[in-house]
């Protein structure tokens, strides 16, 4: 398993790397690694499995089960061993995931309000009312990022990235442009504005290329650290346990407030860069009801934008 963890995955991301050392780590060298392999039997596995599936779901312990049967695969290639008994194994069914959820109204209503005027807020904002996923914010740069109408074109965000391998999006259709809706272009406005403001203080070049949501030494942030402030505006909104939800279900949020003001499903797949709405139906399954209008037009009727400075806050 270590050869394997140290010779065969060159070339991988260092995220999937880590993603399998933690597996093996935690799930096949404690249980599995003191034995010799050439004595590891099927049944040894079957038991193995079945344990396992107590404290995994299906999807992790299919991924669990991956790991090992990959590690013996190497093996064989360099002589070390002759049958590959992960092979002889069906993998049992775990416990159930953990289901997505969506925010209500009145919880989105107490997110887009706490932490005003902070990088965290613009970063809700624009996943909420928008609906990118957290891989296409986190690098996102302003030059993808349009706050200006430009002839016919209203505001919108190029999202052409993500932090996948190669910068590529998940799939082809979620290469898009998206309109945003007006409490989005006002809270990017004052967000550029302070960070171009942080940015002079600092004695450094503001450029486009410069990333949306950047750490204080300008570089990418991690999913850890996004989640982690992400659950400290959850708390300032009043969240009970803000460990129980993750930036990803602003995107089902986002998917359940379009169903609710009546979006067709087509026009939402298109709006969350899904291939078909078969995906669309299949994941956010509960957050979707028949339907029939369009996108950030229906955010703006639902979460209307805040009053101009000095004006107060509508009631």
């Amino acid at each position: 398993m270590s050869d394997w963890l140290a010779q065969g995955l060159k070339g991988r991301e260092a995220t999937s790397v880590d993603t399998y050392r933690s597996l093996a780590d935690n799930h096949i060298i404690p249980q599995l690694g003191k034995g010799k392999l050439r004595d590891l039997e099927a049944d040894d596995l079957d038991a193995w499995l079945e344990a396992e599936a107590e404290v995994l779901a299906t999807q992790s312990l299919k991924m669990v089960h991956s790991v090992l049967r990959r590690s013996i695969s190497h093996a064989q290639r360099r002589g070390r061993a002759v049958r590959n008994v992960a092979d002889l194994v069906e993998v049992p069914e775990g416990r159930s995931g953990r289901p997505s959820k969506s925010l209500s109204l009145k919880q989105a209503a107490a997110v887009l309000r706490a932490k005003e005027g902070t990088w965290i807020h613009a970063y809700v904002v624009l996943s909420l009312l928008v609906g990118v996923r957290p891989e296409e914010a986190r690098p996102l740069t302003w030059s993808h990022v349009h706050l200006s109408h430009s002839g016919k074109e209203r505001p919108h965000v190029d999202v052409w990235r993500s932090v996948r391998r190669h910068g590529e999006t998940k799939t082809r259709k979620s290469r898009r442009s998206l309109a945003m809706p007006q409490q989005t272009v006002v809270v990017m406005r004052a967000h550029k504005r302070r960070e171009q403001a942080a940015c002079v203080a600092a004695g450094k070049e503001w450029t486009d290329e410069r990333l949306v949501f950047p750490t204080e030494t300008g570089e990418l942030r991690s999913a850890l650290n996004v989640r982690r402030n992400f659950r400290t505006l959850l708390k300032e909104a009043g969240f009970a346990n803000p460990k129980e939800w993750t930036p990803r279900e602003l995107r089902t949020s986002f998917v359940s407030v379009l169903s609710d003001h009546g979006i067709p499903i087509e026009v939402i797949s298109r709006l969350v860069g899904h291939n078909g709405s078969g995906t669309t139906e299949r994941v956010y399954r509960k957050q979707l009801r028949p339907v029939i209008s369009e996108g950030a037009e229906a955010m703006d009727a639902t979460c209307p934008p805040p009053a101009p400075d000095g004006a107060g806050r509508p009631r």
